[in-house]
């Protein structure tokens, strides 16, 4: 019960502030398929080079759109509404407060990625989105979704959530696999960048869009990351509960 009451609250945000939120995850990611996969005519591992730009965007669309969607808002919620402490003394099981944010999470990442393959859904590039296109997305937006639940009670004030944002977030954006392979990228650096959930995510994506088989190692990396923070994350809440 509490997971859909959390859901609840999701949904109704999302639909206060739909036009809002659609905009937000259409502006970004379509300044960097012009420029990047349009204004520059290039090519990538024989083919053009926007085959590999459209999943690296779907991907980073999904981490910015579920990482924004729960960061900020539980920062806010928990520093200056108080609204935390409310859940703290109701009768809602906490792990099902942590469930609710990282699916609520998850969905707003799938929606603002669905919107761009929708987008780009009339250029014809041959890529195929299928059902585990959708389900990676999903566990990319749940991992970055516990993340923000980490970095939400790692903040001591509102703006240290932009500052992780602005650190780790952007950097993770830029070079994980998205806008260029990390192949490219230098010895441990190279290894270091590829391990990250946002280049596995990009990694899968692009070989499930050719029509190659779905690397199910980089799945159980997900999934790996997405139990290391949801520990993470549910060990901040308890602590914060037994204070």
């Amino acid at each position: 019960m509490g997971i859909i009451t959390i859901l609840w609250e999701k949904w109704v945000e999302f639909r206060r502030d739909f036009y809002k939120i659609t905009l937000a995850a259409m502006i970004a990611p379509l300044m960097y398929l012009i420029v990047f996969g349009m204004g520059i005519q290039t090519t990538s591992h024989g083919q053009p080079y926007l085959n590999f730009l459209i999943p690296g965007v779907v991907s980073l669309t999904t981490m910015n759109g579920s990482f924004n969607a729960i960061a900020q808002n539980l920062n806010v919620q928990r520093l200056y509404e108080k609204a935390f402490d409310q859940v703290m003394i109701s009768p809602t099981p906490l792990w099902q407060f942590i469930a609710g944010q990282i699916i609520g999470g998850s969905l707003r990442g799938l929606y603002a990625g669905g919107i761009i393959l929708l987008l780009t859904a009339p250029i014809e590039t041959g890529l195929i989105f299928n059902g585990w296109s959708f389900l990676v997305m999903f566990l990319n937006g749940a991992v970055f979704s516990a993340i923000g639940v980490v970095v939400s009670f790692l903040a001591k004030n509102h703006a240290d959530v932009p500052r992780f944002s602005n650190y780790i977030i952007m950097p993770m954006a830029y070079l994980c696999n998205t806008f260029f392979s990390t192949e490219k990228l230098p010895g441990f650096v190279g290894k270091f960048v590829s391990a990250l959930p946002l280049s596995q995510t990009s990694h899968l994506m692009r070989s499930i869009s050719s029509g190659e088989a779905v690397n199910y190692s980089g799945i159980g990396i997900l999934l790996l990351y997405l139990l290391v923070f949801t520990v993470a994350a549910s060990w901040f809440i308890y602590k914060k509960k037994n204070l």
